[in-house]
């Protein structure tokens, strides 16, 4: 056997077993998940660096980066109860077409009355068992199942779901786990080589090697039901990818994840050439705001852009080729308090080069409300430099944090109503419903995620506010009154406090 190759084995099983101890040291004692993830991926990179001289770019020596990660990818089982749905519902489901039946967004199948179970792939992040995976591979599921590498199992429960980015994070109840190193997206370029990691066809610990094809792709499979804004900016690739690897590494040769595979262009079902990660960029900042705030914080600018084109710089006389073009402003929004006009072109945020709608998308939603940026544009032939304060979706420049606010003795997240849902119910506010945890509402009614509250004792409840002072000294039985966005009529449930 090659000496080196024995070398370079002893020296990974060293350095991983030092960086789970190194991270563990490090963050023990300290109670915030989001803190301890954050320690532990630093901890981890800077005792990784020791081995930076191995699998590097210059060489096709891929042994240290599969070594590295195989052990911190994970084989996710989800099972679905029957439930019913249309054949619309089952026909028109984007990922099912990119994955045959075996992928869905977590429907039943509304021709077999039996429980479904699909298969997908997850990725540990921390040593105490926050795994990111996609949306679409546990959305709607009832029963989570987390194989590791050595085959042991664990029930998985969700912390928290992006539709938007089709990310979610959920937990095993483990710790000293091996965990992947967060690398840097916008540090990959086109032409690099990178390996996939997953569990296609239910064949645990697979690695596909290939290179980046392209940056920023928008394939249009995400579908914004949420009216949040879907955020598409795929790492392309030519490794292969198939049923099972959702949710998987994409990772470079040092071992650092770089993406999270998500997607591939097919006829078929397998694969035929093309796959699609979701940005570590973006992979980090959803779970950061998961895991601190229950859900995520986007900063908007509030712009609706165009890409560049042939007929749009002859229309509209624009002199350079490069950048994205401005052709609404919003009221109240980000880009109009920074003094950005129609007709400009975004050339860079922060200094990031921007020359795709997704690209400015993937670099805006890094960031917060109350996060100030700078915005690079042209507007004629002047290049101007402007700073912007973001805001959320409904137009203030700070983190929601009643949005968020969990109450521990109903044992659920709730949310204000967006202008949209007002508008498209009818009604003048309420508190949704978007998470259900253990507590009174699980313990003794059936009310699912995305109830919304208007009444409570025949009270109006007009926002979360206003249900938590309702609710912070009420003792005795309790009646909450409300709708479904999906099934319209007014609902009740009663219980004891």
């Amino acid at each position: 056997m090659n000496i080196n190759k024995i070398a370079s084995t002893i020296l990974v099983a060293v350095i991983s077993s030092v960086i789970t101890v190194t991270a563990i040291n490090y963050f023990q004692g300290d109670f915030n998940a989001n803190n301890r993830f954050n320690k532990q991926q630093s901890a981890a990179r800077l005792v990784s660096l020791s081995g930076s001289n191995i699998g590097s770019q210059g060489t096709l020596d891929f042994t240290y980066a599969a070594a590295m990660t195989t052990p911190a990818v994970v084989h996710i089982r989800t099972i679905y109860s029957p439930k019913p749905v249309s054949n619309r519902g089952y026909n028109n489901d984007p990922f099912r077409d990119f994955f045959g039946d075996q992928f869905s967004w977590g429907f039943a199948d509304p021709y077999h009355n039996q429980p479904r179970e699909s298969s997908g792939s997850g990725v540990i992040i921390s040593a105490d068992g926050y795994i990111v995976t996609n949306n679409h591979v546990v959305a709607n599921g009832d029963k989570l199942t987390v194989i590791l590498s050595d085959k042991t199992e664990f029930e998985a429960t969700v912390v928290g779901l992006d539709p938007s980015t089709d990310l979610a994070v959920i937990k095993i109840d483990e710790t000293n786990l091996p965990f992947i190193i967060f690398g840097n997206s916008d540090s990959v370029v086109v032409g690099q080589w990178v390996l996939a990691v997953g569990n296609p066809f239910n064949l645990e610990s697979t690695v596909t090697a290939g290179i980046v094809s392209a940056k920023g792709r928008n394939i249009n499979i995400l579908k914004d039901t949420e009216n949040k804004g879907v955020i598409e900016s795929f790492i392309q690739t030519d490794a292969a990818v198939n049923p099972g690897n959702s949710g998987g590494a994409l990772v470079n040769p040092a071992g650092e994840l770089v993406g999270i595979n998500s997607a591939i262009a097919t006829p078929t079902g397998t694969f035929a050439g093309y796959s699609f990660a979701i940005p570590v960029n973006i992979v980090r900042k959803v779970v950061n705001d998961i895991m601190k705030f229950g859900e995520v914080q986007r900063g908007y600018l509030g712009v609706g852009i165009a890409e560049i084109n042939a007929e749009l710089t002859k229309t509209k006389g624009i002199k350079i080729s490069k950048g994205v073009y401005i052709d609404t402003i919003y009221n109240g929004s980000a880009a109009e308090a920074a003094g950005l006009l129609i007709g400009d072109i975004i050339t860079q945020v922060n200094g990031v080069e921007v020359n795709s709608v997704p690209s400015l998308q993937e670099q805006v939603a890094n960031y917060h409300p109350g996060d100030k940026i700078t915005v690079t544009y042209f507007r004629g032939d002047d290049n101007k430099i402007t700073n912007v304060t973001l805001k959320n979706r409904e137009g203030y420049a700070k983190i929601d944090e009643q949005s968020t606010a969990s109450f521990s003795m109903l044992g659920a997240q709730f949310g204000d109503l967006s202008a949209k849902d007002k508008k498209d119910l009818g009604i003048t506010g309420g508190a949704k419903v978007l998470k259900i945890e253990d507590g009174k509402l699980a313990q003794y009614t059936d009310i699912r995620t995305g109830f919304i509250i208007t009444k409570v004792d025949n009270k109006p409840i007009t926002n979360v506010a206003a249900l938590k002072s309702f609710l912070e000294n009420k003792k005795g039985g309790v009646m909450i009154e409300g709708t479904y966005p999906d099934a319209p009529g007014q609902y009740f449930y009663a219980f004891g406090l």
